[in-house]
């Protein structure tokens, strides 16, 4: 039986988490300090659904302005997107419809989840304004903590789920 590949993307403001998040359940490891992501940066993991295996290839967009103009070209062929804000910035989650919009512009059709990291930090936010968000654009909601590992399995089974749609 072979197993479907498919793409999905990571996109947010820069140090919001995104690549830290990404290997903490892909690699079961978390490391607090990391290199920014030039570009764009791969990962794959396979996830188990009941119809099936499904392998994700994972795309870890650079979240930094510097990078805007090159981003557009690693969207295509992408089935959903997550967007990842940090929950102790507001200005990150303030962004996430620009990137969004960002992304739309190449796959119109793009599926998202919403994705509020850093929930172990004690200076998270309330909830309600990211929720608010995800409700206006038709999407799932997440909090997840790279460190901890909360949240980051659902997270990546949506992703799953939604892909195979």
């Amino acid at each position: 039986m072979s197993i479907r590949l498919v793409k999905v993307v990571f996109a947010g403001d820069g140090n919001v988490g995104k690549t830290t998040l990404i290997r903490s359940y892909t690699e079961g490891k978390f490391e607090s300090s990391r290199v920014m992501t030039i570009g764009v940066d791969f990962h794959t993991h396979t996830v188990e659904l009941p119809e099936g295996k499904i392998k994700l290839s994972v795309w870890d967009m650079a979240g930094q302005e510097r990078f805007q103009s090159m981003r557009p070209g690693f969207y295509p062929g992408s089935r959903v997107a997550a967007l990842v804000f940090d929950v102790t910035l507001p200005e990150s989650l303030e962004h996430l419809a620009g990137w969004r919009d960002e992304i739309l512009k190449v796959v119109p059709d793009e599926k998202f989840i919403v994705v509020g990291n850093k929930v172990d930090l004690e200076q998270a936010q309330n909830p309600r304004v990211a929720q608010g968000f995800a409700a206006r654009i038709g999407a799932p909601y997440f909090e997840t903590s790279a460190k901890t590992g909360e949240g980051t399995e659902a997270v990546f089974m949506s992703l799953a789920v939604l892909a195979a749609r």
